[in-house]
């Protein structure tokens, strides 16, 4: 189906028959493809059992039931809300279910390569390591200042080197993936981008002393607090641990981000790049 979308005065073709998935696949009961963060679990599925009733086909059910674990900060693509950094029992802590995400969403995807943060202008709370690399503003800047802001509403951000073992990464102390720098977020706030997704497992460090610094920044809660206030920026997401394959070329697109109405911080997601083509005026 070809849908016409108007921003601004630009005028776009979209084939909704088309689009790049950005999800990793979750391989359940299968630890070696699956990716992993923070050393959580790996995601099972098990055939559900009750009152004689096994839900897997091949040894004797019906039908095929699986009960499923996982956990969505860790195991996979997800998208997390406001609510991952606020007390749940504040109203203002949006879930997932709460989320008004539209359908189509400006995007602008950028590939940038992380530099090592000793020795950069930005700043990270707590402070960096050595071995540390980041995403600092002047990337962000360099990479996004084309584009208007009527474009920005929603950004991916592709690190490379790009291959498809991050499908099955296992990020650890020992492998420490890049994090995005204050400053960094502090533009992306200025630039007003409300929705995010990254292919790494988190905007913060993995060892961050529990500050998840950028975090709050880019939700606008107060830093060491875990309340929102009238200020923050509650409907705004950050997708995390996605894959953008090489074959998808940096530029201009609209999002889709799809996830189950999860009355939760986070939940699984599929985000997906839809190709716009400008027509003339």
């Amino acid at each position: 189906m070809l849908t016409t979308i108007s921003l601004g005065n630009q005028h776009y073709n979209i084939n909704t028959d088309f689009a790049h998935s950005l999800a990793i696949a979750v391989c359940f009961n299968n630890a070696e493809q699956q990716p992993n963060h923070f050393g959580a679990t790996p995601a099972t599925a098990i055939p559900m059992q009750a009152n004689g009733f096994i839900g897997d086909t091949e040894q004797g059910g019906s039908c095929n039931v699986n009960e499923l674990t996982l956990n969505p900060h860790c195991n996979g693509t997800h998208t997390e809300t406001i609510a991952h950094i606020c007390d749940t029992s504040n109203a203002l802590a949006l879930k997932v279910s709460a989320l008004k995400i539209p359908p189509l969403m400006p995007c602008a995807l950028i590939s940038v390569t992380p530099i090592p943060a000793m020795g950069c202008h930005d700043e990270y709370s707590p402070g960096f390591n050595p071995d540390d690399f980041i995403i600092d503003r002047q990337q962000l800047e360099q990479h996004l200042s084309s584009y208007s802001i009527e474009q920005l509403q929603s950004v991916a951000v592709r690190t490379l080197p790009n291959t498809p073992s991050k499908c099955q990464e296992n990020y650890s102390a020992s492998n420490q993936p890049a994090f995005f720098s204050r400053e960094a977020i502090l533009y992306l706030n200025e630039l007003g981008v409300e929705h995010l997704i990254l292919d790494i497992p988190s905007l913060d460090r993995l060892d961050d002393d529990g500050l998840l610094t950028c975090h709050h920044i880019f939700w606008q809660v107060a830093e060491g607090a875990h309340q929102p206030s009238t200020n923050s920026l509650l409907n705004k997401t950050i997708t995390e641990m996605a894959y953008i394959d090489n074959s998808i070329p940096d530029g201009f697109y609209f999002a889709n981000i799809q996830t189950p109405a999860f009355v939760n911080d986070a939940a699984p997601s599929r985000p997906m790049l839809y190709q716009a083509e400008a027509l003339p005026d």
